[in-house]
């Protein structure tokens, strides 16, 4: 999520400067700050055509996930001046449809209480703030502020939690005069990154913080007033890194009448196939204490590029719908981009089911994307070898189905660059894997294409399951069963993938195999 330290040397590149900017005035063109982003910007090398990217500069975790008047909206940790992580604002997209995106102004800017990190964003709707009313209620921004003289200065009450609010609908902001609402009279370092609820059952908000190894939990009746009810986690769950970015929300199990809690933890380091990763455990809330019993790791995504991820607020009690950052703290900020840097993984459903006496989150697309999905074709099953070509398999999906007991297969994606991808099974050590070590430019970082990467098989059966692939100009997302298993990966081919080759050892013949083209998102 954010980098933990940071030289003097790179402070003095960046410039170190709290004080608050004003927003600059805003014309019919497309702007952040004072400058204009032309079209061709976003035919950019590696510049992906149907997941969100800003139009230029850094960007990090997805922040203020929020539904409100039919239009979603997407805040994010935001460096206007380069394309490395800098003092942090939060930027802000709306979309109709989680896939399709308007940018919009800087929504957050730095202040004298520090840079504006992660948190989230409510609609309070009965207005128990008072910053608004009840026929205009007001939006709020729950944030961290980070205090990097603090830092500096070796404190560690340097984070401190604050709320902005907008009366109109998040196009302007106005931090609260008696910011922060929680302070850090205990000096806990990395004490960060809140998400609120509205918790229906006990009639009041609820937030989740982290604290080091740990997630709190505090409770308020107006968003300005804050109560620590409980803590979770010390000894439970991966502790390979620090926590972050926490979100706790109920799920309905898949096919029964019985409703579960779903709390979601970031760490950095220590993600299953290296640097950043997002756990999640299952368990209960009675309003005061999260529990569960819980004894495996359970990770939402084994790939090494999918970080830092919330859901969204305002959705049905029956939605969640999640987004992450698609990128690792373990390179970055050195991925081969010039112009922008980073990008959110495709919006996905989560769906909770239970095997046997366990609870398994699923995470796949949502059905939105399948109106963006075009120029399909179905290519014929086949036994155990196929190959196709395409002139850019690089925004493209891919559907198949592989019946019967699932055995080896191999799907090579290459190039005239003699760039190969490789995403596959291997039934003796029952796991799938992505080899990136080949696939373009993986030299700008030695952990980027260190090691094949690899993900458990499914629970749950081996018999005729599906599998997704949504490729991008500089992406991959891989999802088996409709999610239970999915791996998110960076690529950076030299040029655009334009051979497939299929192989399969199974004894059956493959369903026939779909891919299509997907509409691009920018205008």
């Amino acid at each position: 999520m954010k980098l933990l330290y940071f030289s003097i040397v790179f402070f003095l590149f960046i410039g170190c400067n709290n004080s608050e900017k004003q927003p600059p005035t805003q014309d019919k063109t497309l702007t952040i700050e004072a400058n204009t982003v032309k079209e061709d910007r976003f035919r950019e090398s590696y510049r992906p055509q149907y997941h969100f990217t800003p139009p230029e500069k850094w960007m990090n975790d997805p922040n203020g996930l929020l539904f409100y008047n039919d239009t979603y909206h997407l805040f994010y940790q935001y460096y206007p001046d380069d394309i490395v992580w800098g003092p942090m604002h939060w930027g802000h997209a709306t979309s109709k449809d989680l896939i399709k995106w308007k940018h919009k102004p800087i929504a957050l800017y730095p202040d004298k209480l520090g840079y504006i990190f992660s948190g989230s964003a409510v609609m309070d709707i009965n207005n128990t703030s008072g910053l608004g009313t009840k026929d205009n209620p007001p939006m709020i921004a729950i944030f961290t502020y980070h205090l990097m003289e603090g830092e500096k200065a070796g404190r560690k009450d340097y984070q401190t939690q604050g709320i902005a609010y907008s009366l109109d609908e998040g196009e302007t902001w106005t931090k609260y005069e008696g910011n922060p609402v929680i302070g850090n009279e205990t000096n806990i370092k990395d004490f960060r990154d809140p998400k609120v609820i509205w918790h229906k059952a006990s009639n009041k908000w609820v937030m989740s913080l982290v604290a080091g190894d740990r997630a709190k939990f505090y409770s308020s009746p107006n968003l300005k007033d804050w109560t620590l009810m409980s803590e979770f986690g010390k000894d439970k769950g991966a502790h390979g890194g620090v926590w972050e970015c926490p979100d706790l929300f109920p799920l309905a199990v898949s096919g029964s009448e019985e409703t579960k809690w779903v709390l979601f933890i970031s760490t950095n380091p220590g993600g299953p196939n290296g640097g950043s990763g997002t756990q999640y455990f299952v368990g209960d809330f009675d309003g005061t204490s999260f529990t569960t019993d819980q004894k495996d790791i359970k990770w939402l995504d084994y790939g090494t590029d999918n970080y830092a991820g919330v859901t969204y607020n305002g959705l049905p009690d029956s939605t969640r719908t999640f987004i992450g950052w698609m990128s690792n703290w373990n390179y970055g900020q050195q991925t081969p981009t010039e112009v922008w840097r980073s990008a959110m993984t495709l919006p996905r459903k989560l769906t909770l089911i239970k095997n046997e006496n366990d609870y398994l989150l699923k995470s796949y697309p949502i059905e939105t994307i399948n109106e963006y999905s075009y120029e399909a074709t179905t290519h014929k099953a086949i036994k155990h070898t196929m190959s196709i070509s395409s002139k850019n398999f690089n925004e493209m999906r891919l559907d198949f189905t592989i019946p019967g007991e699932l055995d080896d297969f191999q799907i090579n994606f290459t190039n005239t660059k003699e760039n190969s991808l490789k995403i596959g099974y291997k039934k003796e050590s029952n796991t799938f894997f992505i080899d990136r070590r080949e696939s373009g430019k993986v030299s700008f970082e030695p952990r980027f294409a260190e090691a094949i990467h690899t993900a458990p098989g499914i629970q749950t059966t081996t018999k005729d399951m599906t599998y997704s692939i949504f490729m991008d100009a500089s992406s991959i997302e891989f999802f088996v069963n409709g999610g239970e298993v999915v791996m998110t990966e960076h690529i950076f081919p030299d040029t655009p993938y334009t051979k497939m080759t299929f192989t399969n050892n199974g004894e059956e013949a493959i369903v026939p195999l779909k891919t299509s083209k997907i509409k691009r998102i920018w205008d």
